[in-house]
C-alpha cells in the first residue's frame, strides 16, 4: 500500500484544497436574510459603537448570544470593511484550522495516511461545507472544544506518545481552560457539558481520576474565569430592564434560564424553532458527513471486535490501553455524548457540528486500518465493497436526477432569478434550516444548468472510478477520488447558492434602494419599513446601515430587547402602518414573500410596486420623483 504524499506535501494539499472550497467561496453569494445578515449586522454595530459587550441587532438589544465569534467578525470588519468577504472570512479560516487540527491530531494518535484522511474528510463533507455558508458559531466551537479535549488527553500523558511535543503537558492543561473560556464565550453553558461530560466518562473509565492534578484544575478554574466571567458579569450588569411573560427579568435570566435550560426543554420563549424528528435527526448525518458517512460501520465493526477480545476483562484493559485507543476511546465518548444530547434536545440540523470532526477521524482512522488489511480481513473488506457500492448507486441516481431535470428543462430560457421559478407554499412556516429544499421544481433547472451538470458529471463517474480503483488495490486513489467527487459536487453547491442569491437575500432590494436614493428619486432619509419579522430581510438594514421599522415584527429574537426602555420605536402593528402609510414623508415598505397576501389584504391598491425578486417586493405610498 502506497503511503502517501509526506506531512508537508499533505498540509499544502489540505490548504490548497481549503482554498479551492472555502476562501474562493465567501465572496458571493451576498449575506443572506435570517441568522448570516442578523448576525452580522450584531458584529457590525460593535466595529461601529465599540461597545463590545451587548450585541445589538437593529437598534435592539440582541441578548440570546455569546459574543466571540462577532467580536471576531468586528475585527474582520474593521479590517475589511463591511461586506460579505470580511463577515465570512473568520468563519472560514476556523474551517481550515479545523481540518489542520483534524490532520495532526490523528497523525500524532494513528499514522500519516489517517492524518490525511481526516483532514480531507473535514474539508469534504457535505455538513462541513453546507453549515458553514452562514454566519453562525458552530464551526468555532468545534475548534475550541475539539482543541480543549486534544489538550486533555495530552496534559494527562506523562510524555510525548509518538513524538516530540511542542508544549509540555502543563501547558496544555493551561492551554485546556483557555480554549474551554473561548468555547463558552462563543456558544455558552454548552461547551462545559459537552466537555465536561466526556471528560468525567473517560477519566471514570481509564482509572485516571488519579492523575487530575495534571490538568490544574485549581489554577486553570481561575484561568477560565478570568476569561470568561467579565463579558458575562458586564452583560449582567448593563442589561437589567427587560420583561417577558410580564415578569421584569434581566440578561441573566434570560441568556442562562431561557436559552439554555429552558431551550433544552423545549419550553424556551418565544418558541421561534422546532425539533427533528428521531428517525430523520439520525438518518441525516448520512448526509452531513457525506461521503465518508457511507464507511462508517467501519469504526462499528473495529469497536465491536475490541470489545469481543477483551469481555471477560475489559475493566482492566481500559486502564492499559495505548495511546491510539485513548484517542478513539475519547474521540467515540464525545461524539456519543453530542449526538445523544441533541436527540433529546431541542435541535436545527446543524446542533451537532461539533461531533463531525471526531467522527471523521474515526471513520478516517478504521479505513486506513482496513485498507491496510484489506486482502486479509474479509468482513472490512466486504464493507468498504459496500460502501463503493452505494456510493456509485447513489450517485448513478443523483446523475440520473440531474441530466433528466436538465433534459426537460432544455428549452426553457436562462432565468437569472431563480426564486421566481419556484413553488410558492407557506414558506413562513418553515422552523428548520434546510427545509427552502423543497421548494425546488422542475424548471428551475434551467437556472442551475452550469452546476447541475458538473454535478451530474461528478457522481456519475466518479464513484465508478473510485470503486475501480479500490478492486486494483490502489487504495490511497480511490480514496482521493472520493474527495475529489465531493470536491467538484460541493463547488457545484456553492453555484447553485449563488444563483439562490436573489431568493435567499434581500441584497438587491437594498441595492435598488441605494440606487434611488442616488438618483434623487427617494429623499437619503426615506424611512424604511420591513414587514413581519426582522429576520426576513435583515440584509437590507446590514447593506444599507440603517435601521428599519418592523411592522407585526415584535417576535422571535427581537422580542426581548423591545421590552427595554432603550428600545428604539420601530415596532408598529397593522393599524399603525395604515395610520402613516399615504401621509407625511414617503415610505418604502419591504415585503417578504411569507407576508405578501397579508400585505394585499391590509393595504389592497394603495401601494405602489417599485420592484420584485423571488416573490419579495418593495412598495411605496406614491409615486417616484421623476
Amino acid at each position: 500500500m502506497s503511503v502517501g504524499p509526506g506531512p508537508s506535501r499533505a498540509v499544502l494539499l489540505l490548504c490548497g484544497l481549503w482554498t479551492l472550497l472555502f476562501f474562493a467561496a465567501i465572496f458571493a453569494p451576498p449575506l443572506l436574510d435570517d441568522a448570516d445578515a442578523t448576525h452580522a449586522q450584531a458584529a457590525r454595530h460593535i466595529a461601529i459603537s465599540g461597545d463590545w459587550t451587548t450585541l445589538y441587532v437593529n437598534g435592539v438589544r440582541y441578548l440570546e448570544k455569546a459574543p466571540l465569534p462577532y467580536w471576531l467578525v468586528a475585527i474582520s470588519f474593521r479590517i475589511f470593511g463591511f461586506n460579505t468577504f470580511a463577515a465570512h472570512l473568520p468563519q472560514a479560516i476556523a474551517v481550515l484550522l479545523l481540518a489542520l487540527l483534524a490532520f495532526h491530531c490523528a497523525r500524532k494518535a494513528f499514522d500519516d495516511r489517517t492524518a490525511l484522511y481526516s483532514g480531507l474528510a473535514v474539508l469534504t463533507s457535505a455538513g462541513v461545507f453546507l453549515f458553514t455558508r452562514i454566519f453562525i458559531p458552530e464551526v468555532l466551537l468545534s475548534l475550541l472544544l475539539c482543541t480543549a479535549l486534544y489538550c486533555f488527553l495530552h496534559a494527562l500523558e506523562a510524555e510525548s506518545p509518538t513524538r516530540a511535543a511542542l508544549l509540555s503537558p502543563t501547558s496544555h492543561a493551561y492551554l485546556l481552560w483557555i480554549a474551554l473560556a473561548l468555547a463558552v464565550l462563543t456558544k455558552g453553558l454548552i461547551a462545559l457539558v459537552f466537555f465536561f461530560g466526556t471528560a468525567i466518562v473517560y477519566l471514570t473509565l481509564t482509572g485516571q481520576w488519579r492523575n487530575l492534578g495534571k490538568l490544574k484544575p485549581l489554577t486553570g478554574t481561575l484561568l477560565f474565569l478570568a476569561i470568561a466571567a467579565p463579558w458575562h458579569i458586564l452583560a449582567g450588569l448593563r442589561n437589567t430592564d427587560g420583561t417577558l411573560l410580564g415578569h421584569r427579568h434581566g440578561f441573566f435570566w434570560f441568556y442562562f434560564i431561557n436559552e439554555h435550560f429552558l431551550r433544552f426543554l423545549g419550553k424556551r420563549f418565544p418558541m421561534d424553532y422546532n425539533k427533528l424528528p428521531g428517525y430523520l435527526f439520525w438518518s441525516l448525518h448520512l448526509v452531513w458527513l457525506f461521503p465518508w458517512a457511507l464507511f462508517i460501520p467501519l469504526p462499528f465493526i473495529a469497536l465491536y471486535r475490541w470489545i469481543s477480545r477483551h469481555r471477560t476483562h475489559i475493566t482492566a484493559s481500559l486502564r492499559t490501553l495505548t495511546y491510539p485507543q485513548r484517542t478513539t476511546l475519547l474521540l467515540t465518548l464525545y461524539s456519543a455524548l453530542i449526538l445523544i444530547f441533541f436527540s433529546i434536545s431541542t435541535n436545527q440540523e446543524y446542533y451537532t457540528f461539533p461531533a463531525y470532526l471526531p467522527l471523521l477521524v474515526l471513520i478516517a482512522a478504521a479505513l486506513t486500518h482496513a485498507e491496510s488489511s484489506y486482502d486479509q480481513d474479509r468482513t472490512a473488506r466486504r464493507w468498504i465493497s459496500v460502501a463503493h457500492a452505494a456510493l456509485t448507486v447513489v450517485g448513478l441516481a443523483v446523475a440520473i436526477t440531474l441530466f433528466l431535470g436538465l433534459w426537460t428543462s432544455r428549452h426553457l430560457p436562462f432565468v437569472p432569478d431563480i426564486g421566481d421559478l419556484l413553488a410558492h407554499r407557506g414558506v413562513g412556516d418553515y422552523t428548520l434550516s434546510m427545509s427552502h429544499l423543497f421548494d425546488l421544481t422542475g424548471p428551475s433547472f434551467a437556472a442551475l444548468r452550469l452546476p447541475a451538470t458538473l454535478a451530474a458529471l461528478a457522481f456519475a463517474f466518479g464513484p465508478a472510478i473510485a470503486w475501480f480503483l479500490r478492486s486494483k488495490r490502489h487504495h490511497l486513489a480511490a480514496t482521493s477520488a472520493i474527495a475529489l467527487t465531493s470536491t467538484v459536487f460541493l463547488i457545484a453547491a456553492h453555484i447553485a447558492l449563488i444563483r439562490f442569491g436573489p431568493m435567499l437575500s434581500s441584497q438587491t432590494i437594498a441595492a435598488k434602494i441605494q440606487q434611488l436614493q442616488s438618483s434623487g428619486a427617494i429623499a437619503q432619509n426615506t424611512p424604511i419599513y420591513l414587514y413581519g419579522d426582522q429576520s426576513y430581510g435583515s440584509s437590507i438594514p446590514f447593506y444599507l446601515n440603517q435601521q428599519v421599522n418592523l411592522v407585526e415584527g415584535r417576535s422571535s429574537s427581537m422580542l426581548f430587547g423591545s421590552t427595554f426602555p432603550d428600545a428604539p420605536p420601530i415596532f408598529l402593528t397593522n393599524s399603525d402602518l395604515l395610520k402613516v402609510w399615504g401621509t407625511g414623508n414617503r415610505k418604502l415598505l419591504f415585503v417578504p414573500l411569507e407576508r405578501r397576501d397579508l400585505v394585499d389584504k391590509l393595504l389592497g391598491n394603495h401601494k405602489i410596486l417599485i420592484t420584485e425578486t423571488s416573490g419579495k417586493a418593495l412598495f411605496t405610498d406614491r409615486p417616484l420623483t421623476p
